[in-house]
């Protein structure tokens, strides 16, 4: 990457330190985040319940924990399987809480999604320009791109936190709609417990200020930290293979198209692949407290506690779903940012 040619700003954006137009940016990021979230809401209900450690301890012989939650199968090896596992969960999902069960968390999601990529773009976007106007001789490369990365990645995770400890509690919690076999377990300690009670995301923001104070918003901060890595990854990624990609722009039609959209899921793919383990970890330090007690209580401590009791595999638990969420998702997220971008060029 040290050794690419550099890429040159635009005699604009270095004629003052904000470029022109940094508002498209935001546009461009909070309406491709808004997008891609909506498609692919139902993943991502299942990729945190896989990641969680409370849907794989309560466990019925009907398939559905207490309050009505469709449990998750029994797990077996093989990559394959992990998908047919996806597939399997988003089923009993629909049959056993609802089809709207599928999009819960998709509130707060969407609060969540639409800030915290109109913040990462509009930083990203605007950074890496700065940067190289400041520090670079108005010249982008692949060091100019990773600090820009990484910057964006800190001051998005800082920023919407808390919205996503909200997001992350809604979708642990119990659906509304009851499953008959369900009845005998929620006298057994059923993960719902009080939170059936819940009646949406302001209710959630109530009871977590009541039993944990403004610290509970940020459980999980110093995994996101972590997981800056896996952005600043996308983000060179995705500049790099942007570049190799340059000779379809210009065609326009399918070919061009094509060739943003690969290189967005690849990029995702690959920094999604290398730095998962974040995802889990993090969720372990979002879930509720059990009884009182709070088995998660730091990063190291929770990546000691997984590893003992579950294994260094279950560090990639909910893999396939985030993947069918996330790659996707990117393809969608940065082909509307770019379309944005482009269509603000012409007018």
């Amino acid at each position: 990457m040290a050794g690419a040619p550099p890429i040159t700003t635009s005699p604009t954006a270095s004629s003052s330190l904000l470029p022109a137009k940094s508002w498209q940016h935001f546009v461009a990021g909070g309406l491709g985040g808004m997008c891609g979230a909506i498609v692919t809401s139902p993943f991502d209900v299942v990729k945190t319940r896989l990641q969680s450690s409370l849907f794989r301890e309560k466990h019925t012989s009907f398939g559905v924990v207490g309050g009505g939650v469709a449990a998750l199968p029994q797990r077996s090896s093989g990559l394959l399987w992990n998908f047919v596992e996806t597939g399997h969960i988003l089923r009993d999902i629909y049959r056993d809480e609802s089809p709207k069960a599928l999009f819960k968390g998709l509130v707060p999601t969407l609060v969540g999604v639409i800030p915290a990529r109109s913040i990462n773009f509009y930083t990203y976007g605007n950074g890496k320009q700065i940067i190289a106007n400041q520090f670079n001789h108005g010249q982008e490369n692949s060091y100019v791109h990773l600090v820009a990365a990484a910057t964006a990645g800190i001051i998005t995770g800082t920023a919407t936190n808390p919205i996503w400890v909200v997001k992350t509690r809604l979708q642990l919690t119990a659906s509304e709609r009851r499953h008959p076999s369900s009845l005998a377990s929620m006298n057994r300690g059923a993960i719902a417990g009080p939170s059936r009670a819940l009646g949406g995301s302001y209710n959630m923001i109530t009871q977590i200020y009541r039993q944990e104070g403004i610290k509970g918003f940020y459980k999980g901060l110093s995994a996101s930290y972590l997981g800056v890595t896996e952005g600043t990854i996308q983000w060179v990624l995705y500049e790099r293979l942007k570049r190799l990609s340059a000779n379809t722009e210009g065609r326009g039609g399918m070919t061009e198209w094509f060739g943003m959209l690969g290189s967005a899921g690849t990029a995702k793919c690959i920094a999604s692949l290398i730095t998962y383990p974040h995802e889990v970890l993090r969720t372990r330090l979002r879930q509720p407290s059990v009884n009182g007690v709070m088995k998660y209580t730091g990063l190291w401590q929770t990546l000691r506690t997984v590893i003992a009791e579950e294994g260094a595999r279950s560090l990639y638990g909910g893999l396939s779903a985030h993947l069918m969420r996330v790659v996707p998702n990117a393809a969608v997220m940065y082909s509307i940012y770019e379309g944005v971008l482009r269509w603000g060029k012409h007018n």
